[in-house]
């Protein structure tokens, strides 16, 4: 998601995490975001002003008369021009302030003021987070609507291990993403996503799949959850990152897949098949790993499960079709078969696209002879115009 015209208050607080903010704050310029940093006074002892000063080419807010600030004496200017604010980290004392509706330093006095949401990321001591106190003003903050992000579960700087640990910047970033969202175009519809290349097991050890890395799939849930989306992802085994904030149905089979989908879709109002699933499984799995005893061997393969066949109930129906030949005519055929709203048609020669690759190059085609072909983009780009068309489809 473009944060391009979006402000967005990062907030900078006494935490060893200070110096991870300066990746956050970086993350969120190369989504085009402004991002105004404020300073506590101990969040100056962790990282200089001048990091984020060279990181967001704007001043950073260090006191509440700071006289360097386009935002200098009249903080509430600063809170008017927020479409959030993000206080990471958050220590267990900023988040003892916020509780309490403290407003003596300029980050508790633009949180007070504005009218945005708040996203706050907790990083302390595991005894200071596990603290009855602390998890009361965590509880009391989540009551107003502030949104909470992590704090995630490790080893910490004092050595311990245990809740308390800076959330991942992913995770920030996503969840950022997710309420500046709120209201977009897909906001309380509910979209379901396959991911990635079923494995169909032949003994303990191994398996037939296939190239897909579930890049296209990941990348759909991502824009539809920034679009407003209550997202579900049922994804084959990746390495991939789960988005923040989408529903995760992690599966192996195609089998699995299909239950899976059977189970959800109909409550939808979307399925997009983006998974690379198996058609084919071997008709039987061998107990014990299969030793090399012959200079060949011959596997009985059978069909599995069609999906958009046999799962039933009204939603739009968007498939995908990667072809080595004859692209659009074979697309078209399958979104007939199917009884498809849309399919995705990407030719799995052309270099820099498809499978593994982080671009793709696609033709949208709709029933009739509606199509759009689209030049080699970024899987998230082609994302979002794939969500166009079905947005258009929805009710």
């Amino acid at each position: 998601m473009t944060l391009s015209g979006k402000t967005i208050i990062l907030g900078v607080t006494g935490s060893i995490a200070a110096y991870k903010a300066a990746e956050l704050a970086s993350r969120l310029v190369q989504r085009e975001a402004n991002v105004n940093t404020i300073m506590t006074e101990a969040a100056m002892r962790f990282i200089s002003p001048l990091t984020f000063r060279s990181l967001t080419g704007r001043p950073v807010v260090t006191g509440m008369f700071d006289l360097n600030s386009e935002f200098s004496i009249e903080h509430v200017s600063l809170a008017e021009a927020a479409d959030i604010v993000v206080i990471a980290p958050a220590t267990a004392n900023i988040i003892a302030k916020l509780a309490s509706g403290l407003a003596d330093d300029i980050l508790c006095s633009t949180v007070l003021a504005t009218k945005s949401s708040v996203l706050i990321a907790p990083a302390m001591n595991v005894n200071m987070y596990e603290n009855r106190i602390t998890q009361n003003n965590l509880s009391e903050l989540k009551s107003r609507g502030f949104i909470v992000v992590g704090p995630d579960t490790g080893r910490l700087a004092s050595g311990e291990a245990g809740p308390g640990r800076f959330a991942g910047i992913s995770d920030i970033t996503g969840s950022i993403c997710q309420v500046l969202g709120r209201k977009g175009d897909l906001a309380h519809k509910h979209i379901v996503i396959t991911a990635g290349g079923t494995q169909e097991s032949i003994d303990p050890v191994r398996y037939i799949s296939n190239r897909s890395s579930g890049k296209m799939g990941y990348a759909l849930a991502e824009a539809a959850r920034d679009r407003g989306a209550e997202v579900t992802l049922i994804t084959a085994p990746s390495s991939l990152i789960k988005p923040y904030g989408v529903e995760l149905y992690s599966i192996n089979t195609a089998q699995e897949m299909y239950q899976a989908v059977r189970d959800i879709a109909p409550r939808a109002g979307a399925l997009i098949m983006a998974a690379a699933v198996a058609d084919y499984r071997p008709a039987s799995v061998a107990k014990d790993k299969i030793k090399k005893a012959n200079s060949s061997l011959t596997l009985n393969l059978v069909n599995t499960p069609d999906i958009l066949d046999n799962v039933k109930g009204d939603f739009v129906r968007v498939g995908f079709a990667a072809e080595s030949e004859h692209l659009v005519e074979n697309a078209r055929a399958k979104l007939q078969r199917k009884n498809l709203d849309l399919i995705i048609a990407n030719d799995i020669t052309a270099e820099g696209s498809g499978f593994g690759a982080d671009n793709n190059e696609v033709v949208i085609i709709g029933r009739g002879d509606a199509k759009n072909k689209l030049p080699l983009l970024p899987k998230r780009e082609v994302a979002d115009k794939i969500l166009d068309e079905v947005a258009a489809l929805l009710p």
